[in-house]
């Protein structure tokens, strides 16, 4: 089982106070954040504004909304913006209030807190080991008529598994005819240059809900920004109804009206994974008593039959038990994509810990 009591990454002080160190002294692959740092120009922008801290964000954050609307093409009411991803999730399910939900496992845990809070009886797919864990067409006959919503993420937490666009489609039209209402997850969809997504198919699919992510890509975790986005504006009205005033500070609304524009940070960030993420999933794969799925995100899932995470912990290198995560065991780990220099370091922790050497003092 899991070392650690919280229910996701990054949790540096959890970790080292197991070690006595300060949280410093770890290095951090358990949150999945963009090693390319905030972009400049949202750091230069917030030590300019400081004094916007004296003052409320517009409650309605029109220049945020309508950042976001340039971005994709669609109108503003199309979307609500909120205090990162895991607030829309919340969002949307007061607003929904669905009574039957199915969640596929292993997945992201956020939609099952939202939807006990809600009262509502989740049901599970559960991917398949023998499919190396990829979501497959058996999903279709698992869909039901006494189901109000399905959540998938896309690419998927923690597997970085990216399911067909075919089958993706084919879900689409199941849930339509069945009147489920879709909520796709595309958190990491970023990191993937070549998709587009669900977003440019709303219009025609008023029953599909999307949430995207700005703080991983854009490495401003701490600043929190996420948004949903549905073609029936009335819909998205009765969300920001059930939405806090103010729920998004000033500094993260800020970034939202400018890291979409940065093209240069978009590729650097394309070419970053490409070059790094390639070698890194290559050298991972060459580690023996090691599994490595093909992710296609910025994160990579690992299986090993030995003990990794405080084994890596005794090196001061944090990585993510997947023993929490329904459908894994503790033979799984996440692992993020990071610099050259930091993977290496996790690849010759690993190698040590793979082959029983014995870390230096």
């Amino acid at each position: 089982m899991s070392l650690l009591k919280s229910a996701h990454g990054g949790n540096t002080r959890e970790a080292a106070a197991w070690l006595g160190i300060a949280p410093e002294q770890l290095l951090d692959f358990s949150a999945n954040i963009n090693p390319l740092g905030m972009p400049a120009l949202v750091k230069r922008a917030i030590i300019d504004n400081l004094q916007r801290a004296e003052h409320y964000p517009d409650v309605d954050y029109h220049h945020l909304h309508q950042a976001l609307a340039q971005h994709h093409q669609i109108p503003a009411a199309w979307i609500l913006a909120g205090n990162g991803e895991t607030e829309a999730i919340f969002t949307l399910v007061k607003g929904l209030k669905p009574r039957h939900a199915m969640v596929v496992t292993p997945g992201f845990a956020e939609y099952r807190r939202a939807l006990r809070w809600g009262e509502c009886a989740v049901h599970e797919f559960a991917l398949s080991e023998e499919d190396d864990w990829q979501l497959t067409d058996a999903i279709l006959d698992a869909l039901t008529s006494d189901l109000d919503c399905l959540f998938l993420c896309t690419p998927n937490n923690p597997t970085g598994l990216l399911p067909d666009r075919d089958l993706l489609q084919a879900i689409a039209q199941r849930c339509r005819v069945l009147e489920i209402a879709l909520i796709l997850d595309e958190a990491f969809l970023d990191f993937i240059p070549a998709e587009p997504g669900f977003i440019p198919v709303l219009k025609d699919n008023p029953h599909i809900w999307v949430l995207r992510s700005l703080t991983k890509f854009y490495a401003i975790p701490g600043l929190r920004l996420g948004y949903l986005v549905n073609s029936d504006e009335q819909a998205v009205a009765r969300m920001r109804a059930q939405q806090m005033p103010w729920s998004i500070n000033t500094f993260a609304a800020l970034a939202g009206e400018l890291v979409l524009d940065d093209a240069a940070y978009r590729e650097a960030t394309f070419r970053w994974l490409k070059e790094e993420g390639g070698r890194f999933y290559q050298r991972l794969s060459e580690l023996p008593g090691l599994k490595v799925y093909p992710g296609q995100a910025n994160y990579l899932l690992l299986r090993s039959d030995r003990e990794l995470q405080w084994a890596m912990l005794e090196r001061h290198i944090l990585i993510r038990s997947c023993a929490n995560y329904p459908g894994l065991d503790e033979r799984y780990y996440r692992v993020a994509i990071r610099g050259q220099e930091e993977n290496n370091r996790l690849l010759a922790g690993l190698s040590g810990v793979l082959s029983g050497t014995t870390p230096a003092d």
